[in-house]
């Protein structure tokens, strides 16, 4: 039986892990380090770390961080923020990260997708989208730079895309929901886990444990993330996975 998975996520600014509602108003909640020891020894499955404002400031993501993190934990570690060519996929990965991530870079680059698969196969490579419903609401929009920019594109035609370029994981934040805690984006994530075949993380908006349950039970993802959560220590990792057990929903404990 396949597991779902409970992923928590360190957004990082000026390396300290951050945390904002609807992409602004970040607040500091702790080192990234310490945090990923932390989320590790709760059972975490799997851990995500985004360097957010490493394409705005036009950097590469900060590598000596990554390597730091990965000397604490053994699980699945996937890393984005500024990734922009092969060569710093392979700076990520020799760091220690198992997968990269791509968000802003394969918008302006779709080639990138294709390169990093072929370099290194799909299962490295994630395609991050930060989606947000347009006005007529019609469907989602894509944007990139953190959410600052509006690039007009259909977010799950987009995806599809992405997947037939080399995307072998689909991490989709919805910007509306992001920090608000009022529950995962079903509708987008169906509307994405319906058009392609590869594993759907759903991100953003995550407030108790019933949002984890019913994101699985509605079958709009194959693994949870979530942030401010954990951070805050209103709920681990371990208690998630003990609320979902006890919901006939398989996780590994």
């Amino acid at each position: 039986m396949i597991t779902k998975r409970i992923i928590p996520c360190l957004d990082v600014k000026d390396g300290r892990v951050v945390k904002g509602i609807n992409f602004v108003g970040l607040k500091e909640v702790g080192d990234p380090v310490e945090l990923a020891d932390e989320y590790y020894r709760q059972g975490a499955d799997e851990l995500v770390f985004l360097d957010i404002t490493a394409t705005h400031e036009h950097r590469s993501t900060m590598v000596h961080i990554v390597e730091k993190t990965a000397e604490k934990i053994f699980m699945p570690f996937t890393v984005g923020g500024g990734i922009k060519s092969v060569e710093e996929m392979q700076k990520i990965l020799r760091a220690g990260a198992d997968k990269v991530s791509l968000n802003s870079a394969a918008v302006k680059n779709p080639d990138l997708l294709s390169e990093g698969a072929r370099m290194f196969g799909d299962q490295c490579m994630v395609l991050a989208v930060d989606g947000k419903r347009r006005d007529d609401g019609s469907g989602w929009n894509v944007y990139i730079h953190g959410g600052r920019i509006d690039t007009g594109i259909d977010a799950v035609e987009w995806i599809k895309d992405g997947v037939n370029k080399g995307a072998g994981e689909i991490l989709l934040t919805s910007m509306d929901a992001d920090g608000t805690k009022q529950g995962y984006d079903i509708a987008f994530l169906q509307a994405v886990r319906s058009a392609v075949r590869v594993p759907v993380i759903a991100s953003g908006g995550c407030g108790r444990l019933e949002h984890f349950a019913e994101v699985f039970e509605k079958d709009a993802a194959d693994a949870a993330l979530a942030a401010s959560l954990f951070h805050y220590g209103e709920l681990t990792v371990g208690t998630v996975k003990e609320y979902l057990k006890e919901r006939k929903i398989a996780v590994r404990i």
